[in-house]
């Protein structure tokens, strides 16, 4: 089990702040500003999907919230966010790119996911996230 001087307080935190600042942010407009999002990033998908990922997103911001005030319970729902983030990146993006159809218009987000996905290796104590739990009675 990750020792308390093995975690790093302050990196986990600003993953959660920066979660809460990013997917929130970008989860709030697109569930209560549509329409500007959509022009903004030009988005080519139908509403009740971008709902969807705005939904997904502002969820993930909702419980990073819980996560800055116990970040090691929550460290699961940073994995998952390097799970989605490091899909779609190889998935998505990598394919795209190599078959020469990347949208430039989504470089951004490549960025941004990276920048995430650098950090979040760096960030989370994976020493605890897979450490065996004692049984429940």
């Amino acid at each position: 089990m990750a020792t308390k001087a093995s975690v790093r307080w302050g990196w986990l935190k600003g993953l959660y702040l920066a979660t809460i600042v990013v997917a929130g942010g970008y989860g709030l407009g697109i569930v209560l500003a549509p329409q500007i999002v959509t022009t903004m990033f030009n988005v080519a998908c139908s509403p009740a999907e971008f709902g969807i990922n705005g939904s997904v997103f502002l969820g993930f911001a909702l419980v990073a919230v819980l996560g800055l005030r116990s970040p090691l319970k929550f460290a699961p729902v940073l994995c998952a966010e390097l799970a989605y983030k490091s899909i779609w990146l190889l998935g998505v993006a990598l394919p795209l790119w190599l078959t020469g159809r990347f949208p430039v218009s989504e470089l951004p987000t490549v960025v941004i996911f990276v920048g995430f996905v650098i950090a979040e290796l760096i960030g989370i104590p994976f020493q605890y996230v897979f450490a065996r739990q004692p049984a429940a009675n």
